[in-house]
């Protein structure tokens, strides 16, 4: 167990009136324990009392070794995992986290009928937010992948390039550079498909004149790099520079703002104002980001409805964008740290207007 990870846990239990909870989201398991799985349909679950005493209830498949410092209460196929964790409850309140299939939380509450499930998933996630320094170098370090792999992508473009193609590409390069496995694919938008934040590259063939959206993030060493750049094939209209130009500003506008203190939803706001002000608000669709680390989509909400607090360790994405049906979208994306003085954006890739030839 990463005690101090865990302590950091307890105390958000005990503010919250928590006095047990179970863990089963893969990464938050990690987080505390170094351990990770990937259970599928099979039950992984920690349990963590208001004491910091832990048990980790597992399959006898995910072959996990002994731990000096974590009971380990194995099941196998032919078991009943729920009865086992069911068995080693208090009555009361459980808060269990949101990722837990309802499959063991039913097979509880059919068992104990004097426990209360509550959402549970806080303790960790607030405890997740404020990453510590060996966090903090892992996220630099997929930063500086992400970097180098961005630059080769933009180098790859040409004539005849598909989504498709550029996609592939990308993937395999953060491959070589050693990133994880993941099922999440790579964001490659031409011209009017940029219009969908959440186009997924298909067989469009690049045209002089489109605007090139790579939103390129995958883990490493199970920490997540995220970052989005928009280039331009050959040329670039006028409509297309001032959507860039007013993007890049936004984006620039909720960096410079960024130290701790600051609720969240204040960030949103000054990077929405620079597009709402240059009359394209009703164009970015989307919040401004979201918290990243173990998992690429994690708190806080980087969103207008988001009044948490800044502060030092968050990491978050920024990615203003603007969305124009039928003809193109930009959209510019960093991952920012936030620093005792101010904010540390992670990428260094260039954000000045480019046309590739």
């Amino acid at each position: 167990m990463n005690q101090k990870r865990l302590d950091r846990v307890v105390a958000n239990m005990a503010a919250q009136g928590l006095g047990q909870i179970v863990v089963s989201a893969p990464t938050s398991v990690y987080y505390l324990t170094g351990l990770y799985v990937e259970p599928m349909e099979r039950m992984l679950a920690l349990l963590i009392r208001d004491d910091g005493s832990c048990t980790l209830y597992a399959n006898e498949l995910f072959a996990l070794p002994p731990q000096p410092d974590l009971p380990i209460k194995l099941h196998t196929d032919s078991d009943d995992p729920a009865a086992l964790l069911a068995a080693d409850l208090r009555p009361g309140k459980l808060g269990v986290d949101k990722w837990w299939p309802s499959k063991f939380l039913i097979g509880i509450l059919s068992r104990r009928s004097d426990v209360v499930p509550v959402l549970g998933s806080a303790p960790v996630d607030e405890a997740r937010m404020c990453k510590d320094a060996e966090e903090i170098a892992a996220l630099r370090r997929a930063s500086r992948i992400n970097d180098g792999v961005m630059a080769a992508a933009i180098g790859a473009i040409h004539a005849g390039a598909t989504e498709t193609e550029l996609a592939d590409l990308v993937e395999r390069t953060f491959r070589a550079q050693g990133a994880d496995r993941s099922s999440e694919g790579q964001l490659v938008c031409f011209g009017p498909n940029g219009a969908d934040p959440h186009h997924s590259p298909n067989d469009t063939v690049l045209r002089r004149g489109d605007s090139v959206v790579l939103d390129i993030f995958i883990p490493i060493r199970r920490y997540w790099c995220d970052m989005t750049r928009t280039v331009f094939f050959g040329a670039v209209s006028d409509e297309g520079r001032r959507v860039y130009d007013t993007v890049r500003a936004a984006n620039e506008a909720a960096e410079t703002m960024i130290c701790p203190g600051i609720p969240m939803r204040d960030i949103d706001a000054a990077a929405r104002k620079v597009i709402t002000d240059a009359g394209y608000g009703p164009y970015f669709t989307h919040r401004l980001g979201h918290g990243c680390g173990l998992d690429c989509h994690e708190p806080p909400d980087n969103s207008s409805a988001c009044e948490v607090l800044t502060r030092p360790g968050m990491v978050f994405s920024v990615e203003p964008g603007i969305y124009l049906p039928g003809k193109l979208g930009v959209r510019v994306e960093d991952l920012v740290l936030v620093t005792e003085g101010g904010c540390e954006v992670l990428n260094n890739y260039p954000k000045g207007i480019q046309i590739v030839e």
